[in-house]
């Protein structure tokens, strides 16, 4: 593989409801309802959430568009 895999994460913060959070889920990365809350729950119980792997730049763009919406969010090497 050229180039490692990077992963989006959003965190949990004090600020943002739930049903926001879900809502940038879906109309951001396009994520169904369903999908949208799971990944929502997931940044509530577990304090954070993957929500998108790819290239570094397209991850860089995603942190950069949560960070416009509101949210914490940080990018990271995916596991390997």
């Amino acid at each position: 593989m050229l180039d490692s895999p990077w992963v989006t994460i959003v965190w949990n913060d004090p600020v943002n409801l739930m049903n926001y959070v879900s809502w940038v889920f879906r109309s951001y990365f396009g994520f169904s309802r369903a999908e949208a809350d799971v990944r929502m729950l997931q940044v509530h119980h577990d304090g954070r959430a993957v929500v998108a792997i790819g290239g570094r730049e397209e991850m860089e763009r995603h942190v950069e568009a949560m960070h416009d919406f509101g949210l914490w969010a940080t990018l990271a090497k995916a596991d390997a």
